[in-house]
């Protein structure tokens, strides 16, 4: 077992998580802030304290590495991507919500990255994080229970005996089909609408506050696109007879002022972009119908060409950073 690392160069999963780690941090940190900067409720600004210093951590562990294994560290965000002086754009029911999405988005990516780690300190660094996001997800919901603002999935009968499927309509689409959902079936979709839901309201804040027409045009697409997949999702729970999550909307205020650059911005809604896309994956994945598969594997193509459009945004106005990539060995091959 390799108990040191002083010569173990890292792996290409070790830098592509270690840069898409320092970048999403480096934006959280920014983000948490302007956050403090108006939180009302006390024990709410403990969690996005809490939920900061978790980041600040992140950053100052991943420099160290950086800079002994003499590897280029990424831009990330900094002071200069915030507004400390811009008004409330969120309410602090809207601070918890965030923090619990983002809890959730971190719970599914580090229990992916820890898989492809070997370096012992990488190892134990994501293994913390991962541990951490756990530890965020517990105060977030604690919280939400004790604000009366947790949005439980919705309940469904207790299975009282043994059954097998006996219908093909159970899984496949047409005249017949069941209207019942399995369990996992709820749990996405719900997840999904509040998924969207947040997204919806964060591409309302960023259209209010963006200060190039083309991120403003974008982030206004982005809030269509979001109640759109809203709806779908949405059909499905209503023709089941189960409850909608309801909107983040009403939650946004009417500040125009920016507490964020365009850039980070448009990496935060990216970043968003990138976890719905993987969590309609595993949603195919736990689906038993295929109309409903059928669906996701439609928006994800619709979101995928979304998503090309704001790379596009960014390349254009130099925001987005390269991350690590394997080498060109045709061109290593030239003369």
């Amino acid at each position: 077992m390799e108990n040191h690392h002083d010569h173990i160069s890292l792996t290409s999963a070790e830098l592509a998580n270690m840069w898409t780690t320092y970048l999403a941090d480096t934006m959280a940190i920014c983000v948490f802030k302007h956050f403090l900067e108006h939180i009302e409720d006390d024990e709410v600004k403990k969690l996005v304290t809490f939920a900061m210093e978790l980041s600040e951590k992140h950053v100052h562990f991943l420099r160290e590495i950086y800079t002994s294994e003499n590897v280029q560290i990424p831009q990330g965000f900094t002071e200069e991507d915030v507004n400390l002086e811009a008004g409330r754009l969120f309410s602090d029911t809207f601070y918890v919500n965030y923090i619990k999405q983002m809890a959730k988005g971190g719970l599914v990516t580090y229990g992916r990255v820890v898989q492809n780690m070997y370096r012992q300190d990488l190892l134990v660094f994501f293994n913390s994080c991962l541990s951490e996001a756990v530890e965020l997800n517990k105060r977030a919901t604690q919280l939400m229970l004790e604000l009366g603002i947790a949005l439980r999935p919705p309940n469904i009968p207790y299975p009282n005996q043994l059954e097998f499927v006996q219908k093909h309509s159970f899984v496949l689409e047409g005249l017949g089909r069941r209207q019942e959902l399995t369990g996992s079936e709820v749990t996405n979709l719900f997840s999904n609408v509040q998924s969207n839901h947040l997204g919806s309201a964060l591409a309302r804040a960023f259209s209010q506050v963006a200060q190039s027409e083309k991120t403003r045009h974008f982030f206004i697409k982005g809030k269509e696109i979001a109640l759109k997949h809203i709806k779908v999702f949405g059909t499905y729970l209503d023709l089941a007879s189960l409850p909608v999550p309801m909107t983040y909307d009403n939650e946004v205020t009417k500040s125009q002022v920016a507490p964020f650059s365009d850039k980070l911005m448009m990496f935060h809604f990216s970043l968003m972009i990138y976890t719905g896309v993987g969590n309609y994956g595993i949603s195919i994945s736990e689906s038993q119908r295929s109309d409903m598969v059928a669906d996701y594997l439609r928006l994800i193509g619709e979101v995928l060409k979304y998503s090309e459009e704001g790379a596009n945004i960014m390349i254009a106005n130099q925001w987005l950073e390269q991350p690590p990539l394997s080498a060109d060995r045709k061109e290593l091959a030239k003369d």
